[in-house]
């Protein structure tokens, strides 16, 4: 995956507007702020869905908690959004970056487990009536929803704490130098 990196890293970083907009002095907390926003709007929305597939909430029927998903939509979307311009902004800091690569493949699996939901059980699922159980299967998407949604938030906030550099190991001093003794 290496030259893949580099040659993404180099051609998003070519994104201009974008980096000098996130290096003022705003750029960067707004956006961030707008990745929260997105961030509550997705989660909350999956959130409660989730929940209710494992049987809470049972007074109100299944059908009633996907009014939500224009609002998870929404927010999923302001998140690709503010969540490019970060990567174009610093993509030396992202690209490289085991957190962030293992919140994408969170991330395709959260995807991948609304897809199969919405494949094969949602029709059954959204007839049910107050009080209804959903199907073990449903409550194992929702448990799996849930814990898929949660890391791809852990990895993203992990993504602050692990900064790679640039080290190279074939360069042995270099390599001590500036990788290990730093």
């Amino acid at each position: 995956m290496g030259p893949f990196q580099y040659w993404f890293e180099v051609t998003v970083s070519q994104v201009t507007p974008v980096r000098l907009f996130m290096q003022s002095s705003w750029g960067w907390p707004a956006t961030e702020s707008v990745h929260f926003i997105g961030l509550t709007l997705l989660f909350g929305s999956i959130a409660v869905w989730d929940l209710r597939l494992l049987g809470l909430g049972r007074g109100v029927p299944i059908s009633a908690f996907h009014r939500l998903v224009p609002f998870a939509v929404a927010g999923f979307a302001i998140n690709v959004v503010t969540g490019s311009m970060f990567v174009m902004a610093e993509a030396n800091q992202y690209v490289y970056n085991r957190a962030f690569q293992f919140k994408l493949v969170f991330l395709a699996l959260a995807g991948l487990n609304v897809l199969i939901f919405y494949v094969t059980m949602f029709r059954r699922v959204a007839t049910l009536g107050a009080g209804a159980a959903p199907p073990a299967l449903a409550r194992l998407n929702g448990a799996l929803s849930l814990a898929l949604w949660m890391a791809v938030i852990i990895c993203g906030r992990l993504i602050t704490f692990y900064r790679p550099t640039r080290c190279q190991p074939g360069q042995v001093i270099a390599f001590v130098a500036d990788c290990i003794i730093r």
